[in-house]
């Protein structure tokens, strides 16, 4: 495919987006109906739809309509590239700028439309993020980047660079976390790779990384993950030496739990019912995930003030009852991938008012700004004297 043959495509997958089919599915759709398309077709092709959806509101102001056509027209202003050199409707390409569309001259762009953010969020993420508001907001507008989890117990930073060196696989060590490593070359290779397939890395932020790594010592306790998901917390802490006991409530998302704890060769029980006393619960709940709307840019456009007052009282009832399985001598730790205040410091203000036995030890924001995607993390336990 023609690089302007790319853009049309993107156009039109951006359209289904824009008329309610989840972005994955938009894709793969695409995907099914155009079997010329090569690997690096798709690849760019995606490329171009998710940059198109993390900066949805300030392409569709550059390009003056929120289509899927204005989109990728923004997207190539904001470049600094001449959209007519693309529009040219030979081949596949693009049909070539209206009159209207050649003779656009966008007006100035408000904060909230350059900044790419909902206008009823940006006084939540002034207030939660105080001078890092807009640099935060400015880095979710970007690529994230991709990370690996080194399994600390099977081998080294080092070893595990060196290994997947040999497939083509450029990695270097990352400051966020002793485990973490950040792939700078190839990788779409990387679940075919020795290191991968033998459980020696593991998909996952440099973020999320730091907070296991912020964690009381694992090796030897129990732990509860409360709310796993697809397990790539459980499989850190079981790394580093934990007894992890892995549940949640949709168990659906735990089912490639097990193959993924085969591969690092690591023992993960998975229980439909939480049951017993632990050393550490870990709540990593449901969340808006703010902090990771690079990855899930959609995400950001469908999230709703009503929705977030849903998803705060979810998480005010995942502690509460998480917090009955917290061994009195035990530790009990929040996490969300989200940088709102309201999920974070004040969820633990009013958990805390309702358990006043409790106590917070530290809490902890990531955010962006240091590579990885936002984290909030609250280590809590039970108050002394």
């Amino acid at each position: 495919m023609t690089p302007a043959a790319r853009l049309q495509a993107a156009a039109e997958i951006l359209d289904a987006i824009l008329n309610s089919t989840p972005a994955e599915q938009a894709l793969t759709r695409w995907a099914r109906n155009s079997r010329f398309a090569g690997s690096k077709d798709r690849a760019a092709i995606r490329d171009l739809v998710f940059d198109a959806l993390r900066c949805k509101r300030s392409f569709a102001h550059l390009g003056g309509a929120e289509t899927g056509r204005g989109l990728i027209l923004g997207g190539l202003r904001a470049q600094g590239a001449d959209p007519a050199d693309h529009f040219t409707g030979t081949g596949h390409a693009p049909a070539p700028l209206s009159e209207d569309e050649a003779s656009y001259s966008p007006p100035p762009m408000p904060e909230a439309v350059a900044l790419d953010c909902p206008d009823w969020l940006v006084p939540q993420f002034r207030s939660s993020l105080g001078t890092g508001f807009e640099p935060a907001l400015q880095a979710l507008r970007q690529r994230a980047p991709v990370f690996l989890r080194v399994h600390a117990g099977r081998t080294t930073r080092e070893q595990a660079a060196t290994l997947l060196a040999r497939d083509g696989i450029e990695a270097r060590a990352h400051p966020l976390a002793p485990t973490a490593l950040e792939v700078h070359t190839n990788p779409r290779a990387i679940q075919r790779s020795q290191a991968y397939l033998e459980g020696l890395v593991e998909l996952q932020d440099a973020a999320s990384q730091a907070v296991i790594t912020a964690l009381p010592a694992l090796t030897g306790k129990t732990v509860l993950d409360y709310c796993a998901g697809g397990g790539g917390k459980a499989l850190a802490m079981a790394a580093l030496g934990a007894h992890v006991t892995a549940h949640d409530a949709k168990r659906a998302r735990m089912s490639d739990l097990p193959n993924r704890a085969a591969r690092a060769r690591d023992s993960i029980a998975v229980k439909e019912r939480a049951t017993g006393l632990f050393d550490l619960v870990l709540t990593d709940v449901p969340c808006s995930g703010s902090g990771s709307w690079r990855r899930s840019p959609a995400a950001k456009w469908t999230l709703t003030p009503e929705a977030l007052d849903t998803l705060c009282a979810t998480q005010t009832e995942i502690l509460d009852n998480a917090r009955q399985h917290m061994h009195p001598a035990g530790w009990l730790a929040y996490v969300t991938c989200s940088m709102l205040e309201v999920e974070n410091q004040q969820q633990i203000t009013a958990f805390l008012a309702r358990h006043p036995d409790l106590e917070l030890v530290q809490d902890m924001q990531w955010t962006p700004l240091e590579g990885g995607d936002g984290f909030y993390l609250a280590l809590i336990r039970t108050r002394i004297g």
